[in-house]
């Protein structure tokens, strides 16, 4: 079914009008600038994560209106590691939050703290704390520094804003009217939330107000690549439920929390009960799609798509059933969804958001001067779009215009260090020979996963990715496995059957390596770990056929994953 370009939903049942803003990525490409850290997406083009300006969210992509990977959200894209890597091993794994919690998010017997002052100074250490210094050896200390800088960087301009108290200052008698809060427009979030936080100093009841901080702190971690914001956006939604239990606008928000830290089940289940209270909830619409893809539900997934395009047609469901199609391998469908939903974008956050969209779909065919011309397009209705930078710098790497997409990644991780743009760019210091300032953006991704972690972030996909190819195969396995037995997802197949090669396992590599590229859709990266998990177990006809396959998909999938794949195809032509 294609998505429609009219809302057919009853007026006198749909209490949320389309509000204007971009579209919340999807939830999960791995390793993108849009990540809820979703994408998700391996990569700048999984679904968008979720928790957007726009009232939608993200998936496997990144975490804009489209999902595909990284970094965190959500939202799957390809991944931009390749398995030869030098990376020194990341910090060990955190433990992670057992607490039982009730329906509306909170543990039994507890309320959200009545001081967000409280929880601003808690969230400030942010990932300095002893955890990272808990590295092997010196280099725990090398990585407490870089967790500093990172915190520094990320919370600076969180200093100013400050936080609201619940019961903060009544209004006096005089005070002007306050307008009602619409959810933020993602143009200025730094003001959006300033001018919510004073809103809720004299209308501390506000249950609608508080819900709308919670996705302005989601949002804002999203696009400044900052975990250290999802307690803030979790006591300001949980307050919000104190104040009118069960209500739809919070449910929707705690389901783009969860997306963000990538617990795709609890997405999905506050996305539901959101839904049952507003079955045109668009942000729910859209968290249940990126929840279901980053589960693997494809077909779960493709039925949710189109339950949101009769409901609530727009950019946000438009980019996500786009996707959908391309996990299915009708990358046709896709592009011409896109096209359609580019088209009717209004705003010129809609246009750069799907003109990305656009671009990362043509550059993962390997069409790169469409995807860089679709990206020109998006940073010229937005200059500042970090997706936009991210994907044309991956552009201008498989064009050979290196010096190009190192500037244009310097750019992106000095504003949003996710672990997409920072492997992106070590390896093309590495590639260039520069491996002192690789290591050194290997080394900040491990710092972010600690940041991310304390955050509440599930980060075992970004770290498991990132270790097989640039540090401890040990810790690269153990974070696949753990991610393997949350979500089944060609994404999470692919990173297994790397770290177990990575680790000499190829035999039990290769089952995970057929799923990962035995459906309908098609990675380059995904081609070439399987072709060199092949070679290794001495099945060189099948190896050779899916490294070419892989070079002739997209040539530039990865300075050196690319490079490796023709390596490997000479050496078994001499060999012949």
């Amino acid at each position: 079914m294609a998505p429609r370009t009219h809302d057919s939903a009853p007026e006198n049942e749909r209490p949320e009008a389309p509000r204007p803003g971009p579209p919340p990525p999807p939830a999960t490409r791995p390793g993108s600038t849009d990540a809820t850290p979703a994408a998700s997406r391996p990569r700048s083009r999984r679904p968008a994560a979720t928790g957007s300006p726009g009232d939608g969210t993200p998936g496997e992509r990144g975490a804009g209106p489209h999902p595909h990977t990284d970094g965190t959200g959500s939202h799957d894209t390809a991944p931009t590691h390749r398995g030869d890597g030098s990376r020194p091993p990341s910090p060990g794994t955190q433990p992670r939050n057992t607490t039982p919690t009730g329906p509306d998010g909170t543990a039994p017997g507890d309320t959200a703290p009545a001081d967000p002052d409280a929880v601003a100074a808690a969230e400030g250490t942010g990932g300095g704390d002893g955890s990272v210094a808990a590295g092997r050896g010196g280099r725990g200390l090398r990585l407490a520094g870089c967790a500093a800088l990172l915190a520094v960087a990320l919370t600076a301009g969180a200093v100013a804003v400050g936080d609201v108290r619940d019961g903060g200052g009544a209004a006096s008698a005089g005070a002007a009217a306050v307008p009602e809060p619409g959810p933020p427009a993602g143009e200025d979030l730094d003001a959006d939330i300033g001018a919510l936080q004073t809103r809720l100093r004299s209308r501390p009841q506000d249950f609608g107000g508080w819900a709308t901080l919670g996705l302005a702190h989601v949002e804002k971690a999203r696009t400044d690549g900052d975990p250290s914001r999802y307690p803030r956006a979790e006591h300001a939604l949980k307050r919000s439920l104190e104040l009118e239990p069960g209500n739809d606008r919070a449910l929707a928000g705690h389901a783009a929390l969860a997306a963000a830290r990538h617990d795709f089940t609890g997405a999905l289940r506050y996305a539901d009960r959101a839904l049952e209270k507003n079955p045109y909830n668009e942000r729910a619409l859209c968290a249940r799609i990126d929840a279901l893809v980053e589960l693997g539900r494809y077909d779960d997934a493709a039925e949710a798509a189109d339950t949101a395009d009769s409901r609530r047609p727009g950019v946000p469901v438009f980019t996500r059933y786009a996707y959908v199609q391309e996990l299915r391998g009708d990358v046709g469908t896709a592009r011409r969804v896109l096209e359609q939903a580019l088209a009717g974008a209004a705003s010129p956050a809609d246009v750069a958001y799907v003109a990305t969209e656009l671009g990362n779909l043509a550059r993962d065919q390997g069409d790169q001067r469409t995807a860089l011309r679709h990206y020109a397009r998006a940073l010229s209705a937005d200059d500042a779009h970090l997706p936009a930078l991210e994907g044309r710098a991956r552009a201008r790497a498989a064009s050979g215009d290196r010096g190009g997409a190192v500037e244009d990644l310097e750019r992106v991780v000095a504003r949003s260090p996710l672990p997409g743009p920072l492997v992106a760019l070590g390896e093309l210091y590495e590639a260039g020979g520069d491996r002192e300032k690789a290591r050194e953006q290997y080394a900040l991704v491990d710092a972010w996963t600690a940041l991310a972690r304390a955050g509440g972030v599930d980060a075992d996909l970004d770290t498991a990715l990132a270790a097989a190819d640039h540090g401890d195969e040990g810790e690269a396995l153990g974070a696949a496995r753990a991610e393997w037995a949350r979500r089944r997802t060609v994404h999470t197949a692919d990173a297994l059957a790397w770290a177990l090669h990575v680790a000499g396992r190829d035999a039990e590599a290769l089952p995970y390596a057929r799923r990962a590229t035995s459906g309908g859709y098609r990675n380059a990266a995904f081609l070439h770990h399987r072709g060199m998990i092949e070679l290794a177990l001495g099945r060189e006809q099948d190896a050779r056929r899916h490294l070419r396959a892989a070079l002739e998909l997209n040539p530039g999938f990865s300075p050196l994953g690319a490079r490796e794949a023709r390596t490997a195809l000479r050496d078994l032509e001499a060999a012949r």
